[in-house]
């Protein structure tokens, strides 16, 4: 996973979400959805702990432990109540019994995703789960985001009217590898992984998006945020 630009935007990632609650919730919401009751989870690139923060706040799900590589997200993650270790996915030890481990919009900054997901694999517990949560590369999202970050300005003409009123950071963007849903089918199958069932959200316009909280929804086949539940 890219640390460098996480460890210079720590802050800029947060305050990103802060001004557009309304696709926060949806993603807050979907994962719910997805997590259920996970029993003992580990959070991969948990981030500042925003997620997992909220997770408990408003559905009661308690997610504790992580990994994440930027030291300067995992300082504010610690600061939320989580035990964060730093290291990248593909080369963290992750020990084993847990139940669900939940990667939450991580595998588009995760180079060698099949590594990471083999090696989370052997960490769960007999039938447990992976969540992998992230923007599909086919979605309305990762397009605007890929070309924002080919043009280099949020205010191009080519995308100055149909971005979102607050854009994802440029900076943040340009570090993402955003992979097709089928591509992280293919990973956990490759992994020995069944996918038992996926859930969507930000399924308006990205232009849309954060006018309102959205229920999730079962399937892959229009949203911008897209959970993955696969099992061992």
């Amino acid at each position: 996973m890219s640390d460098n630009v996480f460890d210079e935007h720590a802050n800029a990632y947060d305050a990103w979400f802060e001004q557009n609650l309304g696709v926060l919730g949806s993603e807050v919401a979907m994962l719910a959805r997805a997590l259920g009751a996970p029993g003992r989870t580990l959070s991969v690139g948990c981030g500042s702990g925003l997620f997992e923060m909220l997770l408990a706040r408003d559905h009661g799900i308690v997610i504790t432990e992580g990994i994440e590589p930027a030291e300067a997200m995992a300082a504010i993650a610690r600061k939320r109540g989580m035990t964060v270790r730093v290291g990248t996915a593909e080369e963290a030890e992750y020990g084993e019994g847990y139940d669900t481990v939940l990667f939450n919009g991580t595998p588009s900054y995760i180079a060698d995703l099949d590594r990471a997901v083999g090696k989370v694999r052997d960490a769960l517990a007999r039938g447990g789960r992976i969540v992998m949560a992230d923007v599909p590369k086919e979605s309305a999202y990762a397009l605007l985001y890929n070309l924002g970050v080919q043009l280099g300005d949020w205010e191009h003409a080519l995308v100055k009217d149909v971005r979102p009123a607050v854009p994802y950071p440029l900076e943040l963007a340009g570090g993402a590898n955003w992979r097709t849903t089928a591509e992280k089918i293919a990973v956990l199958q490759r992994a020995g992984l069944q996918v038992v069932e996926s859930w969507q959200t930000l399924c308006r316009h990205p232009v849309f998006t954060n006018d309102g909280v959205e229920e999730p929804l079962p399937g892959y086949d229009r949203g911008g945020y897209v959970a993955l539940v696969a099992v061992k």
